[in-house]
Order: structure tokens, then C-alpha cells, then sequence
């Protein structure tokens, strides 16, 4: 495509600028990482998974909330690869463990509203797309020194990942609080439907993931996918609608709608897009019931 190499050096030379001295706490352009809307979540992309939880490099992406001081996870770094697994896992870990997830989480506009109204609770976004998970990252480093002093979005990261395939590489087992899955692509042909983000395979693995009492938040401007996320996780054992208050509040202010309900309609950007086009938006949540009990 004509012009393609210069925007590329561009968007290359602006990222190198970024990570200059005197434009540490300087915001992300999203301009310089925009990426088509959708990824194929079959192709086979380069990315590199945990091979458990226990395994994975919460420290790094959570410093504030590390165990061990930065040096000391430095140093176990540059040890020998033959160093103790145990011992680098504990070096990985943190304090506390994540406990919200915002899966596709595009350019972070729920992970960044979200991370002053749970200031003590540790909040990731998983997005496929490379230069949006980068973009996302580089917001997340700038907020955090524009706020040293408050040590605000300390809380919240971005890794980029194929959930689809590896959700429960990332997540023990009733781990998570809360499931936001934001309008997610809708796959509008028949054939692609295989790739939407809701299935009951996908829905199984939300279950594990997810403590009971925990809320899949879902919303999205196509009815259709509304419909069709409703309908598997209605027919999910492990899953229950919560009450209409909940979702849509009562009165003319929407009084006892859930804090994350109203926040995820106002502050993503596609929620704030179909609000420009006067477009719907439909919310459905599903709240994980206990298991049954062994006969």
C-alpha cells in the first residue's frame, strides 16, 4: 500500500520516543497503534503462554503488588536456567491475586474507569491484538508515574492473549470476581459463529475460572449476539441471569443498577461509539452458582 513504510517508521519512531527520559509520564497517541477490529482466534499467533498460573510473571506487570522487592527479582532472573522452579515461581508472585478481567479489552476504557472504584483490587485486560495490547501498556506505564504519588493504577495491567484457547493458563480455579466481556466481535456469518467469544465449551471455562457469586458481565450493540450469549449461558448449569435491578436499575437514574453495569455502558469505546450513533446497547449478566453437591 502507498505511503505504508513512512507510517510505519513513523509509528516506530514515535514509540522509540516514548520511552525517553524526558517523555516518561507522556500519554500514548492511539493514533500511532491502530490495528484492524478483529483477529482471527484460530490462527496460531505468536504468543507465549504460562504453562500454569503458578508460572506466570504477575510481578512484573503488578510491581506494587510483588512479594519481593524489584532487585531481588532481578537477581533471580539472572540466575541459571537450571535455578529452582519453585523458587523463580515465588518470585513471580504477588500479594494478591487478580481477581477481574476484562476479556478483549480493546483500547483499556473499562480497565482505566475501573481502576479508582477498586483501588484494592487487581484488574487485568487480555486483548489478541498486538499494537492495542501495546497501546494499552504504554497508558497504563504513563498513569502510573503521573500518579507516583498516590501510587494510583497500580491495580490494573494488559498482557496480550488468545483466551480463547488458554483462559485457564492464566487463572486458578475460582479465582475471578468478575468476567467483562465488551462487545466482543460479533461474527455476523453462520460459519463464523464457531468463533464467537461465548459457547458453551467457552462458558465451561468462564465457570472454572470464576468464584460462585461471580458476575460474567456481557454487553454488546448487536442484538443478535445478544440473543445468541443469552441463550448458552441460560442453558449453562453453572450459570444464573441476575435480577433485572441489576442490569438496568429503577427510576429515571437506573438507582440500584451494579456500579460495573453502569460504568461498562459509559466508558468503553465502542459503548461510547454506538452512544454517538444513537445506536442500542443490550446488557446481560449471569452470575455463577455454587456447584452441586457430590452424590
Amino acid at each position: 500500500m502507498p505511503g505504508e513504510p513512512a507510517k510505519r517508521t513513523r509509528r516506530e519512531e514515535y514509540k522509540k520516543s516514548l520511552q525517553t527520559e524526558d517523555q516518561n509520564g507522556a500519554l500514548p497517541k492511539k493514533k500511532f497503534y491502530r490495528q484492524r477490529a478483529h483477529a482471527n482466534p484460530f490462527s496460531d499467533h505468536s504468543l507465549t503462554y504460562p504453562r500454569s498460573p503458578a508460572d506466570m510473571d504477575w510481578a512484573s506487570r503488578y510491581p506494587a503488588y510483588a512479594k519481593h522487592p524489584k532487585q531481588e527479582m532481578e537477581d533471580a532472573q539472572n540466575e541459571s536456567h537450571d535455578a529452582d522452579l519453585e523458587k523463580q515461581r515465588k518470585f513471580n508472585a504477588l500479594a494478591k491475586n487478580v481477581e477481574i478481567a476484562d476479556i478483549g479489552c480493546g483500547f483499556g476504557g473499562l480497565l482505566f474507569a475501573l481502576a479508582p472504584k477498586f483501588p484494592d483490587t487487581l484488574i487485568l485486560g487480555m486483548e489478541i491484538r498486538t499494537s492495542v495490547t501495546e497501546y494499552v501498556q504504554e497508558k497504563v506505564r504513563a498513569l502510573r508515574v503521573q500518579n507516583a504519588s498516590t501510587n494510583g493504577y497500580q491495580n490494573i495491567s494488559c498482557i496480550r492473549a488468545n483466551t480463547m484457547k488458554f483462559l485457564p493458563n492464566f487463572f486458578q480455579k475460582a479465582q475471578l470476581a468478575k468476567i467483562f466481556l465488551c462487545f466482543p466481535d460479533p461474527h455476523f456469518k453462520q460459519r463464523k459463529h464457531k468463533a464467537r467469544i461465548v459457547s458453551f465449551t467457552l462458558n465451561s471455562e468462564y465457570a472454572y475460572v470464576l468464584r460462585p457469586g461471580g458476575v460474567v458481565y456481557t454487553i454488546t450493540d448487536v442484538q443478535d449476539l445478544h440473543e445468541w450469549m443469552k441463550e448458552h449461558f441460560e442453558k449453562h448449569p453453572s450459570f444464573e441471569r441476575v435480577e433485572k435491578v441489576f442490569e438496568e436499575g429503577v427510576g429515571e437514574h437506573g438507582e440500584g443498577m451494579d456500579e460495573c453495569v453502569r460504568t461498562m455502558r459509559s466508558e468503553t469505546e465502542e459503548g461510547k461509539k454506538v452512544e454517538r450513533n444513537k445506536g442500542l446497547k443490550f446488557v446481560a449478566c449471569f452470575r455463577r452458582v455454587e456447584d452441586p453437591v457430590w452424590p
